[in-house]
């Protein structure tokens, strides 16, 4: 404890005798460390707003449409339009053992009338489970369930805008029926208000969702888009986040068997693979904040240099305090650590009040409102860690060459000098 005061004491004594290079100096070393501590939650702040936008259409989602053949295959031509059919769903789940979960989509155009308003909205036919693959948060009420599924019942969930035009803020509105193309659907569910700014076929509050059995029968889309057992969209998520690569060609081949097409024709159906999205984009990110980051570094090398300016200053002014330390014993090993742990306690100092600047910056941004795809900047653990470790790096390293000087000089030489 009496060495580190002495230690401390050294440290504040050469600030005070050399405030404006001091001042300077410190500046520079927090000024690197906010930079590299702001740069790098930055890049973490926008990679969480990344997964936060794609979790609000669902977590390690793909998405399948049908296409048109590239290549020519089994002797079809090129060209061919490939229409995704439920046939295709139900191959996947038998076959495909890389898929967790797999679900469908039909959709179309509905009048929607209740007793107060109607409007045309978009009408999605879904299963039971098509909530484990889709984020559609429910306010009030549930889901659909595999036996509404199964006997084709007339019940709806409906969108948080579709409830504002059909029912403006009259309350009560779950299980009252409305009309969907003047057949009566009962509303079991209502979804809640929902941010987002990801969608293949429209924004979840502007829809109606209705079972995939119940679409079929009641509301098919219209007869010139549409066969009896067609789809818009398979869904599926990998059961394996990091082969999702061989997840897709296990799809491709088994959805290409049945429509002839080969599997490595990409335009026969076309994927939305929003784990490749988020990885593309996270690299994208991580070249980011490493560019900035050495930008930041070289800041924190200047520090650096200051410091080194600093201790040979303080070497040059103890001269003969150096002297007398090795004339009363003290070893050549002693004096490099002193002055070594001085330049480091510098550093430390000053990478603190950096540090502290950019975490309260991050607190004060968490007070503010932020948009989804910027929730603020998470100063993280590793984050820290990779600041405090450049500084300590470059605090030793320009602290090394005047320790090394104070350390080489002889208690004649020193006791000798005039300064």
């Amino acid at each position: 404890m009496t060495y580190l005061k002495e230690l401390l004491s050294q440290v504040f004594g050469s600030l005070l005798r050399n405030k404006l290079r001091s001042f300077l100096t410190m500046a520079g070393i927090a000024w690197g460390v906010a930079s590299i501590v702001i740069i790098a939650a930055m890049g973490d702040g926008f990679k969480a707003g990344q997964h936060q936008r794609m979790k609000s259409l669902g977590e390690s989602l793909v998405i399948v449409f049908g296409g048109r053949t590239e290549m020519q295959a089994g002797g079809e031509r090129a060209g061919r339009r490939v229409r995704l059919n439920y046939t295709d769903a139900e191959n996947l789940r038998k076959e495909a053992y890389m898929l967790s979960s797999v679900a469908v989509e039909l959709s179309g155009n509905a009048k929607a009338t209740s007793p107060f308003n109607s409007g045309s909205f978009e009408t999605t036919g879904v299963e039971a489970h098509y909530t484990d693959l889709r984020n559609i948060p429910i306010g009030e009420g549930r889901f659909f369930t595999a036996a509404d599924i199964d006997q084709g019942s007339r019940f709806c969930i409906i969108g948080s805008d579709v409830r504002k035009q059909l029912f403006g803020t009259r309350p009560n509105v779950l299980g009252t029926t409305i009309a969907l193309q003047g057949i009566p659907y009962r509303i079991i569910g209502l979804m809640s208000e929902k941010n987002q700014d990801s969608s293949y076929s429209g924004l979840d509050i502007k829809k109606i969702w209705v079972p995939y059995s119940s679409m079929v029968r009641d509301i098919p889309p219209p007869a010139k888009y549409y066969v009896p057992g067609g789809l818009d969209e398979i869904l599926y998520r990998p059961r394996d986040l990091t082969r999702y690569e061989e997840a897709q060609l296990q799809v491709r081949k088994i959805i290409g068997r049945a429509h002839g097409f080969d599997p490595a024709d990409k335009g026969a159906i076309g994927m939305w693979d929003t784990i490749e999205e988020g990885k593309q984009v996270d690299g994208i990110f991580v070249s980011m904040t490493l560019f900035l980051g050495f930008i930041g570094f070289v800041t924190l090398s200047l520090g650096g240099i200051g410091v080194m300016n600093i201790m040979l200053v303080t070497v040059t002014e103890r001269t003969r305090e150096i002297g007398l330390r090795k004339a009363l014993g003290a070893t050549r090993q002693r004096i490099l650590v002193d002055f070594v742990s001085e330049g480091a306690i510098l550093a430390l100092i000053s990478g603190l009040l950096g540090w502290g600047a950019a975490f309260g910056l991050s607190k004060a941004l968490t007070l503010v409102p932020m948009p989804d795809v910027f929730p603020g900047l998470p100063v993280s653990n590793d984050t820290t860690l990779v600041a405090f470790g450049t500084l300590g790096f470059i605090a030793i390293a320009s602290s090394m060459y005047p320790a090394w000087r104070a350390a080489s000089l002889t208690p004649v030489e020193a006791l000798r000098d005039e300064r």
